[in-house]
């Protein structure tokens, strides 16, 4: 299914209504429509701050001031135990009541809800991936993967896996809602840019690949 259909090619065309990628649903029920989506549409302010904010936090700490994960931790837990500690000999100097450690509690719902969404995602990037490897896509779009691959591996080579995994985790919680704010926009330069690119490997296919030499087909002998 094509991303985008029209009859004209001309550059200043007024993009169609077609959502980008083809997509019929709304941005939000791609996302799965429930609270994962909340967050990364930014629907939970609170929580997507959180989130945004603990994110950065963890990022400052591993990059910047180098520590490792087990440094970490360990400070971070002799420090509440040392603040939790004190605040507790005060509140007995002094009558107060004693400090209240909220309970936390992982809803199994939300676990599993998470983990379904970025299966799904995973295994349809995979299943299209191995579709175009296998040669059941068009050439285009096997030199197109291979192209991006090598781009991002070289890009990779830039970045450790703790700014990779930050790229990714704030890519995720801005874009989203960067789409989901300024839809039409974005379709309207993707229209323009993906008809330029099916251009170019129109122009490809023609000019390089089916000047290609290709030795006569035999038929298969039927026993």
């Amino acid at each position: 299914m094509p991303i985008y259909t029209s009859s004209s090619d001309s550059e200043n065309e007024i993009a169609p209504v077609t959502r980008l990628f083809g997509r019929q649903r709304p941005i939000h029920a791609v996302l799965g429509g429930g609270k994962v989506a909340d967050v990364l549409l930014w629907k939970n302010t609170k929580v997507s701050a959180a989130l945004l904010i603990g994110v950065a936090v963890l990022w400052f700490l591993f990059e910047v001031v180098e520590y490792n994960f087990v440094t970490l931790f360990c400070h971070v837990s002799m420090t509440s135990m040392l603040l939790v500690f004190i605040w507790s000999r005060v509140a007995d100097f002094f009558n107060w009541n004693d400090p209240k450690i909220p309970e936390i509690k992982l809803v199994e719902s939300t676990i599993k809800e998470v983990a379904s969404t970025f299966h799904a995602k995973f295994d349809q990037i995979l299943s299209k991936l191995i579709n175009v490897a296998c040669g059941k896509d068009h050439l285009g779009h096997f030199i197109l993967a291979i192209c991006s691959l090598y781009i991002v591996s070289v890009i990779g080579t830039y970045f450790t896996f703790i700014n990779l995994l930050f790229l990714v985790l704030l890519s995720l919680e801005t874009l989203p809602f960067l789409y989901d704010r300024y839809e039409k926009e974005v379709d309207r330069l993707a229209y323009k840019a993906i008809r330029r690119a099916k251009r170019m490997l129109s122009r490809f296919d023609t000019q390089v690949l089916n000047k290609i030499p290709r030795g006569p087909v035999k038929e298969k002998k039927k026993f």
